[in-house]
C-alpha cells in the first residue's frame, strides 16, 4: 500500500513559509491583547466529554466533537473550543484569583465539520476573556480589544464591521413579545442564527415548522419576519425598545462610538450558536465581497463558571480563528514581506580550513546572527541555488583566501552586489538588513 502524502482531511501541514505567517499573526495577536493587560494561559488538549455536554450545544457535542473512550473507561473529547476549559480553570481557583481577571490563549482546537474556506477541522483560535465585571464596561473593553487586533494588523474600519445583538433581548422578544414557548423559542433562535445561510423561502418554511399551527394561523410568522427586518434598535416595536436589555445594548453601541469605534452596528440575526451566552453577543464580519462572512464572535456568559459548583463569575469573551484571520489579511493585502528567520547562508568552499571557518560561524551566532551552513565541498553555484531555494537573500563566502585575509565576502543574491569586510562589520550589516 502506498501511503498518502496528504495531511488528515481538514488539517494542515505547516511548511516553514506557512509557519512564518502563523508566527507573525500570533505575535501581533499577543501584542494587541497584552496592551490591555491580558495574560496568556493554556490547558490540556483533552477534556472530559461532560464538560461540553453541560453547556456547549447539542450540534457541537453530537456532530462536531472528536470523542473516544480512554483505557480507563473515561469519555474524553479533543477540545472543540476553549470557553468551557477556561471556565473550569477559573472555577478551580475561584477564591484565589484577583478580579477582574484578564486571560487569553491561542489553543489548537478540533471540530469534525465539513472543511471549507476559513473553516477547518483543526485550527488555532485566539480566545480573550475578562472575568469579574458585571457592567457593560466588560463588553466595551472586550470589543475594544477585538477592534485593536484588526487595527494593529493594519486594517481600516471599512474593511470589517462589528455586529452586536443581545440574547436577553431576543429571549424577551421570543417569549414576552411573541409568546413562544421554550421549545419554540429555542428552535427559532437556532434558525435565526443561520438565517443568512438559507434562501428566504426555505427560512420561512422552517420558521413555520418551528411554531405551532395555531400560532401560524394567527399570523405569528409574519410578525417574526417583521421583527427580523429591523436594521436598528429604533426599528423594533416600542414595547421591545423599552426592555432593559435593549437600552443596555444601545448604551454599549453609543459607548463604542464615543471610544472611536464607528463601525459597530446592531444586527438582530447575530445569535451565536452556543447555549451558554446570557447577554450581549457580537461578531466581526469581513466586508470584502470575496469573504463577506463572520470572522470571529463572542459575548457575555455569566453562568458557565457556576456549573462547577462555585459562585458564578460574570464573564465576557471572544474567539478568533487563525484561518479566517489569514484569509482577511491576505484579501486586504495587509501582509508585510515575511522573510526567513535565517539572516545568511554560509558557503564554506572546498579547501577552506573547516575548524577556522567553524570558529567564525560560532562568532556570528554569538553576535545574534542566524546562519545556515551549506554542505562542505559544494561548488559555489550549488550554494547559490540552495540559498535561493530557501529564500535566503544574503550569502557569506568562506574560502581559504577569505580566512587568511580575514576579509569575508557578503553577496546579496537579489542584487548581485558583493562586499568584503571583517566578521564584525558583516554581522552589523546583516543585523541592519534584518531590521530594515
Amino acid at each position: 500500500m502506498t501511503l498518502s502524502t496528504q495531511p488528515y482531511k481538514g488539517a494542515r501541514d505547516f511548511y516553514p513559509e506557512d509557519k512564518r505567517l502563523q508566527k507573525y499573526l500570533f505575535a501581533s495577536l499577543r501584542k494587541s491583547v497584552e496592551k490591555y493587560g491580558y495574560e496568556e494561559y493554556d490547558a490540556p488538549i483533552l477534556e472530559s466529554l461532560d464538560l461540553y455536554l453541560a453547556k456547549t450545544g447539542e450540534e457541537i457535542v453530537n456532530e462536531q466533537t472528536y470523542t473516544f473512550t480512554d483505557r480507563g473507561g473515561r469519555q474524553v473529547a479533543i477540545r472543540p473550543e476553549m470557553t468551557p476549559t477556561v471556565s473550569r480553570m477559573v472555577a478551580a481557583r475561584r477564591q484565589e484569583l484577583a478580579y477582574p481577571l484578564r486571560w487569553y490563549s491561542i489553543p489548537n482546537l478540533w471540530r469534525y465539520e465539513r472543511p471549507q474556506r476559513g473553516r477547518l477541522r483543526e485550527h488555532w483560535q485566539l480566545n480573550v476573556d475578562i472575568f469579574g465585571i458585571e457592567s457593560e464596561q466588560a463588553e466595551l473593553e472586550i470589543i475594544s480589544v477585538a477592534n485593536q487586533v484588526f487595527k494593529d494588523l493594519g486594517a481600516k474600519p471599512d474593511m470589517y464591521q462589528i455586529k452586536l445583538n443581545s440574547r436577553q433581548l431576543m429571549d424577551a422578544i421570543f417569549t414576552d413579545y411573541l409568546g413562544l414557548d421554550d421549545a419554540e423559542a429555542h428552535s427559532v433562535a437556532k434558525l435565526v442564527d443561520r438565517m443568512h445561510k438559507l434562501e428566504h423561502a426555505a427560512f420561512v418554511a422552517q420558521l413555520d415548522a418551528a411554531i405551532s399551527p395555531s400560532k401560524r394561523e394567527s399570523g405569528l410568522t409574519e410578525k417574526i419576519l417583521a421583527i427580523l427586518a429591523a436594521k436598528k434598535l429604533t426599528d423594533l416595536p416600542q414595547e421591545v425598545q423599552q426592555h432593559a436589555s435593549s437600552r443596555l445594548l444601545q448604551t454599549v453601541l453609543d459607548d463604542l462610538v464615543a471610544a472611536g469605534i464607528g463601525n459597530a452596528v446592531f444586527d438582530i440575526s447575530v445569535m451565536r450558536g452556543f447555549d451558554y451566552y446570557t447577554g450581549i453577543v457580537f461578531e466581526i464580519f469581513d466586508t470584502h465581497p470575496d469573504n463577506n462572512r463572520s470572522m470571529m464572535g463572542g459575548g457575555r456568559y455569566d453562568g458557565l463558571v457556576g456549573l462547577f459548583g462555585v459562585e458564578p463569575v460574570p464573564t465576557v469573551g471572544f474567539g478568533l480563528g487563525d484561518a479566517t484571520l489569514a484569509n482577511f489579511v491576505e484579501l486586504h493585502h495587509l501582509l508585510p514581506k515575511l522573510p526567513t528567520e535565517t539572516a545568511a547562508y554560509v558557503a564554506v568552499l572546498d579547501g577552506a580550513d573547516v575548524p577556522t571557518a567553524s570558529k567564525i560561524i560560532r562568532e556570528f551566532r554569538d553576535e545574534g546572527v542566524n546562519l545556515a551552513v551549506g554542505r562542505y565541498g559544494r561548488k559555489l553555484q550549488e550554494h547559490f541555488k540552495a540559498a535561493e531555494k530557501k529564500g535566503i537573500e544574503q550569502l557569506i563566502i568562506l574560502g581559504q583566501k577569505e580566512l587568511d585575509d580575514n576579509q569575508l565576502v557578503l553577496k546579496n543574491l537579489a542584487t548581485g552586489q558583493e562586499e568584503r569586510h571583517g566578521m564584525t562589520r558583516i554581522a552589523s550589516l546583516l543585523q541592519d538588513h534584518r531590521r530594515a
